[in-house]
């Protein structure tokens, strides 16, 4: 039995079997990632009953715990949703293998023949909190890139993640890949967390999923790469054109369907001048499905609506609380977003076409929609199988990030005893 109590050996131990392990995948044949997949995703059928049994002890501590409705069902699996994870891993089976696919190739009048190929990152630690979904999509994606990958999920989640990762652990046994390629922190204790951070010769690159605080915390002390959010801070802007209807549907689904994931809407700008062909309509169906709906001056003297107060611009509620306000014009509206926004996801709600490419050409979120729930800013739903988390940095990847976005390039350059003069 492993002495958990040293997690400095722990996870030490853990890195180098990660880092054997990377160097193995690399040179994997894409068909057996692509049946260790498969063969994980049987392993999930298969183990309902055990899943469902891990998550109640889940729900039990998070109970406990005082978790609010939103973080609970972020924890909650069914047998609808384990079915969807088994789906996401055959999804992410199907597709195209990354790994030595040709980005560009060029030839030099040198006679150099030149090709950038994508490779493997290597090793990737996977940071996140109460979704033990997250523990089978960075695992699968990882894997379907190359990588070899460290989980630490929650607390909350351990017995389910412990679960879902041991159906893993089937697949690559069945596959004959090495079972370290996905390893799963076997401990609560948060120092595992602080030594994933500095694990510089092992890990080539952190990926917290969770929320505010452990995002942050991951920023600030990581010398190792990471890509991350801080917070999904999503504005749905009502233009002057917007259609009602299609407002309607769009904010309430944007805001209800989920309110506890990223993409949900937190913020609503209605122009002036739809405030009330659009806007009212919007925000009484917002408070007929329960949300409260903290408005401006301009918005109170609609039933329901409570006064908002400055904090709640630039909120990440993740809860039915949604904040709204008017503006005057399409850059008022987009200069509150630049202000307040965390350049997440951003929608329009728009039937001109000019007002529609202006919002596109003025932000630079990492996912711009129009006519579009924000729900839809998922990996999964942008034809990836899954998604690892959404970065919304500048540096590498950029928005929801999948198997491709988890492999980095090499140059393979080509001559015939060419020389340099």
């Amino acid at each position: 039995m492993k002495d958990l109590t040293d997690i400095h050996a722990v996870m030490s131990d853990m890195g180098q079997r990660a880092r054997a392990a990377a160097a193995t995948l690399a040179f994997a044949t894409p068909d057996a990632r692509r049946h260790a997949l498969e063969a994980a995703a049987d392993a999930i059928d298969a183990e309902v009953p055990a899943i469902l049994e891990a998550n109640a002890k889940d729900l039990a501590f998070g109970r406990d715990k005082g978790l609010s409705d939103a973080m609970m069902d972020r924890l909650m699996l069914n047998e609808e949703r384990i079915a969807a994870i088994a789906a996401g891993l055959r999804a992410v089976a199907a597709q195209d293998d990354p790994v030595g696919a040709v980005m560009a190739e060029w030839q030099q009048p040198s006679g150099l023949r030149i090709q950038r190929v994508r490779t493997p990152l290597g090793v990737v630690g996977v940071i996140y909190e109460s979704r033990p979904n997250v523990t089978a999509d960075a695992g699968a994606l990882c894997l379907k890139a190359g990588n070899a990958v460290i989980l630490r999920g929650g607390s909350e989640s351990f017995h389910s993640s412990g679960a879902i990762h041991a159906c893993l652990l089937d697949g690559l046994r069945a596959a004959g890949l090495p079972e370290d390629a996905i390893q799963r922190v076997p401990t609560r204790d948060r120092a595992a967390v602080s030594e994933m951070l500095t694990m510089t010769e092992s890990i080539d690159v952190i990926v917290p999923r969770g929320g505010k605080g452990l995002v942050g915390l991951v920023q600030r002390e990581a010398r190792v790469p990471v890509f991350a959010h801080l917070e999904g801070i999503v504005h749905v802007y009502l233009d002057a054109s917007a259609d009602p209807l299609k407002a309607l549907k769009v904010v309430v689904n944007a805001k209800t369907r989920r309110t506890g994931i990223c993409g949900a809407a937190e913020c609503l700008l209605i122009h002036r001048d739809a405030v009330e062909t659009v806007g009212q309509g919007v925000i009484r169906a917002l408070i007929d499905a329960g949300v409260q709906v903290r408005g401006d001056d301009a918005l109170q003297s609609i039933a329901g609506v409570v006064p908002a107060s400055a904090d709640d611009w630039g909120h990440e509620f993740l809860d039915m609380i949604i904040a709204a306000r008017t503006v005057d014009s399409i850059d008022e509206a987009i200069e509150h977003i630049r202000v307040h926004g965390s350049n997440h996801t951003d929608c329009i709600i728009a039937e001109d076409a000019d007002a529609v490419q202006r919002f596109f050409e003025q932000l630079d979120s990492a996912i711009l929609m129009h006519n579009a729930s924000t729900q839809f800013a998922d990996g999964g739903e942008f034809g990836m199988g899954a998604e690892i988390g959404i970065a919304t940095g500048k540096m590498h990847a950029r928005g929801p990030v999948g198997a491709e976005q988890l492999t980095s390039f090499k140059y393979l350059v080509r001559g015939d005893g060419t020389i340099r003069p």
